[in-house]
């Protein structure tokens, strides 16, 4: 028997009990430094509240740094025939940082002008987040994962338990914000989750990479031009990971990022990012499948001279943990453009699955539709819980509905609302469910945000 295999399965190891040091205590914690994360402890630090982000990697930004996503998705939407930005609040500033930067590019159109999207430089993101987290007075715990909680009762959280270079620790908070992307917080806690669409399936991870000394002159549109070539090549025996190639220039036009591997099981099921084997074997297939879309990439007008700068240093993972909230954001709510009594900002991506071997996109019927839907506070607001919220790709939503509002947009949108209601809870003595959705628009609105 494969001893990896045996010892997951039902052999165990007893641990000595210990006593977890506190590192400290504070009004909220957030899991989590992607766009939720960054939003929200942003927001949350404004209004006063002692704030602590903790964030596994050594920088922010989420799988839009990690994963080298280096995009902004969903904060535009095309509203009856014009394109414009819908998602604003805390976004905003931090938008204004990274191009303060110079680095930030200005909106490119998708879709044939059903949307649009907006690279930014890696490196200005990460500077711009910390510079926007520091200012507002946030904590910043880097290289810290979250192993475990310990509860009051089962509806209230006491602590959250990490493992950090200084050992493990704890931290206690009034209240948490499950910005994990995967829903760790969420299901440490033992709330209830789905993974994928109810028969096993979610959305593929990819590798992402980016290439330098690409002649933009003679590359020209070649985002437009590549998927031909690439049927081509197949016609000549050439296989690739999946259709649906994505592949754009960033600040500087001789850098463009590329977007073109699908990563997948032996059994052709997406690689499952709580898996700790799974994802092991997606980082190494995903390097693969970038060597090998590159031999093709050379191959393409203006790209014969390029080269790789830089392979994300993690597997992008679209879709894990979906945790169970009071509502489950559908896809008919993003198709029909859907409102909400208790809209805490909007989401304008459309649906776009990414299923073997291709990625399939669906909108709203553009221009006719608005082109965005409202998001619900209910969304982030975990079943049968006291002092959690939920932001971002693992809050209350669908298959269906994630595959569209799992997009950075939304995520900044998520963040923000979480934080806001829990200051206004804190500030009342309630719990988040407690909170007047009145008052939490009011107060979104003077920061900002557009309702919808």
């Amino acid at each position: 028997m494969n001893e990896d295999r045996r010892a997951s399965g039902s052999r165990t190891i007893d641990e000595p009990a210990r006593k977890t040091p506190l590192f400290g205590e504070y009004d909220l914690v957030v899991l989590g430094g992607g766009p939720a994360g960054i939003a929200a402890a942003a927001v949350a630090a404004r209004a006063g509240l002692s704030t602590l982000l903790i964030e596994r990697h050594g920088f922010l930004g989420g799988m839009g740094t990690a994963a080298g996503v280096t995009n902004f998705c969903g904060l535009h939407a095309n509203v009856h025939g014009e394109l414009r930005q819908v998602v604003h609040g805390i976004a905003d500033d931090l938008l204004a940082r990274i191009d303060r930067l110079g680095g930030l590019n200005a909106p490119h159109v998708l879709f044939g002008g059903k949307s649009m999207a907006q690279a930014y430089d890696n490196a200005a993101y990460k500077i711009a987040a910390d510079d926007l987290l520091s200012a507002s007075g946030t904590k910043l715990l880097f290289h810290a994962l979250a192993v475990g909680v310990t509860m009051q009762d089962a509806q209230t959280i006491d602590a959250l338990i990490l493992e950090t270079h200084s050992g493990r620790r704890a931290v206690r908070a009034r209240l948490f914000i499950d910005a994990s992307g995967d829903g760790d917080l969420a299901a440490f806690a033992g709330v209830p989750y789905e993974l994928g669409d109810g028969a096993g399936n979610m959305l593929y991870p990819s590798t992402m990479f980016r290439v330098n000394g690409v002649d933009a002159a003679r590359a020209k549109d070649a985002w437009a031009t590549i998927p031909a070539l690439m049927q081509e090549a197949e016609a000549r025996g050439m296989r690739f990971p999946r259709k649906g190639a994505i592949v754009r220039p960033q600040k500087h036009p001789g850098e463009w990022r590329v977007n073109i591997t699908q990563l997948k099981n032996d059994d052709g099921s997406a690689i499952d990012g709580t898996d700790a084997r799974q994802i092991s074997e997606g980082e190494i297939q995903g390097r693969r499948q970038v060597m090998q879309t590159f031999a093709f990439l050379k191959t393409v007008p203006g790209f014969e001279d390029c080269y790789i700068i830089d392979i994300a240093p993690q597997v992008g993972i679209r879709e894990t943990r979906r945790v169970t909230c009071d509502y489950m954001l559908s896809e008919a709510d993003v198709l029909e453009c859907a409102d909400f009594d208790d809209t805490i900002g909007v989401n304008g991506w459309p649906i776009e699955e990414h299923i073997s071997g291709d990625v399939i996109f669906r909108f709203p019927d553009i221009p006719r539709a608005r082109g965005y839907n409202e998001l619900p506070f209910r969304m982030l607001l975990p079943k049968n819980m006291r002092n959690l919220l939920v932001a971002g790709r693992c809050a209350g939503m669908t298959h269906g509905g994630q595959s569209a509002a799992r997009v950075s947009g939304a995520c900044f949108v998520m963040g923000e609302a979480a934080a806001t209601a829990a200051a206004l809870a804190l500030g009342s003595n309630a719990v988040p469910r407690e909170v007047d959705v009145g008052a939490l628009q009011n107060k979104l609105s003077a920061q900002g945000v557009w309702l919808g």
